[in-house]
This record gives structure tokens, C-alpha cells and sequence, in this order.
């Protein structure tokens, strides 16, 4: 919903205090977007895809040719055919910085999972990537589930459970508060409704049986 994909069931999403559905363009000009699993068209080709992000947030300063230069420098560099550009952000970020320059343009970026896919280097890199964004005064929503990432990454954490805000604070607060070790422990003490450890004694004796 905040990347304006979905429509929420009710209420409104809110940028600047303004609806984002009165200036959906106008919104999506000032958000970077990289998702987890973007679902593309395997059957355009690189231009034809091209063509069609184009259209979707088009910058009418520039000419067609310009504009699907800069779209093609910052998806696909090495690839051919079908592409992941939220994969191929995260992956070529470390070696080609020229691929960041969308997300330096814009206002603040939502990225969803994006250490998804990379190996251990990518993965560092793309996190001091984050946290310079943050120091150079943007706001970088990361929403994940892998909870010792976001602890190392996040300066403030929101905790949704059943579509409700239950817990809104720094990770050292949060700690301090419930007293926990570390953010993994303040989640399972506020959400978790299944003792985990006994699942999975039951999956290993489960296993054990012929």
C-alpha cells in the first residue's frame, strides 16, 4: 500500500500530511521502490519492459531514447531478456554506483527484504548503502521478518501483528522496555502465540519414526 501497488481496504496512506491517491505520479516520483520478488512479464523483451517503466513513471523532460537509457543503466547491465530489477538493484549496487542514482534522487525508498539473494559481501555493502541514505537525511522503510538484520540496520522499529501497530520505538528502547536481549526475544514475547521450541522437538521426533 505505502508503494501504492495495493489499495488499502480502508483508510488513507498519508505523505507530507497529503493523500497519496490525489498525486499518485507526483508521489511516485519522490519514492524508491525495490521489492523483494517483483513480478515482471517474461514475455516482453528488455526494450519492450523498458518501454512499459517508461510509460508508468515517465519523466516528459527527457526524450524516450534518454529516458530508457537511464531506465536500462539502472535495471538490467548485464543481463538479457527477462530481468529482476529489485534483484539486480541489490546485486549490482557494490559494483556499479551509478545503478544507486535513482534511489539518490528520490525523497525516501521502501525496500522490501533486500538482502534477499545476496551473498555475505553484497549484503554488508547494500547495508552501509542504507545507512548512508539515512545519514544523508532520507527515510528508508525496511520491512522485513529477518529480525537480526533489522536490528542492525533499523535506528526505529514498528512491530504490526494482525494489522495493528503493537510496539513503535528505537531497538535499544524496545530491549529496555521488555527486557529482552535482543529484538527477536521482544518479538516472540509480543506475538508469539506457539512455543517454538516444541515444534520443533516434534518435527525431530516425527522424523526419528520409520
Amino acid at each position: 500500500m505505502l508503494a501504492s501497488l495495493l489499495e488499502p481496504t480502508h483508510g488513507e496512506v498519508l505523505y507530507g500530511g497529503t493523500r497519496i491517491r490525489d498525486n499518485l505520479a507526483g508521489y511516485k516520483k519522490l519514492i524508491g521502490y525495490v521489492p523483494e520478488e517483483p513480478n515482471l512479464y517474461p514475455y516482453l523483451s528488455g526494450l519492450e519492459y523498458l518501454q512499459l517503466v517508461r510509460e508508468f513513471a515517465r519523466n516528459r523532460s527527457e526524450s524516450p531514447k534518454r529516458e530508457n537509457q537511464h531506465a536500462a543503466e539502472f535495471i538490467f547491465a548485464q543481463c538479457s531478456e527477462a530481468f529482476d530489477a529489485g534483484f539486480l538493484f541489490k546485486r549490482d549496487a557494490a559494483e556499479n554506483p551509478d545503478h544507486c542514482r535513482p534511489f539518490a534522487r528520490s525523497r525516501d525508498s521502501d525496500f522490501d527484504e533486500p538482502l534477499s539473494g545476496l551473498d555475505v559481501t553484497s549484503a554488508l555493502i547494500f547495508r552501509n548503502l542504507m545507512q548512508e541514505l539515512a545519514r544523508s537525511g532520507k527515510t528508508i522503510l525496511y520491512s522485513s521478518h529477518v529480525l537480526e538484520a533489522v536490528e542492525k540496520v533499523c535506528s526505529r522499529v514498528m512491530i504490526i501483528y494482525h494489522g495493528r501497530l503493537i510496539a513503535d520505538n528505537s531497538v535499544e528502547r524496545l530491549r529496555q522496555i521488555m527486557a529482552a536481549p535482543s529484538l527477536e526475544q521482544v518479538f516472540a514475547e509480543l506475538v508469539q502465540q506457539t512455543d517454538t521450541a516444541t515444534v520443533a522437538r516434534e518435527i525431530i521426533e516425527a522424523m526419528k519414526q520409520k
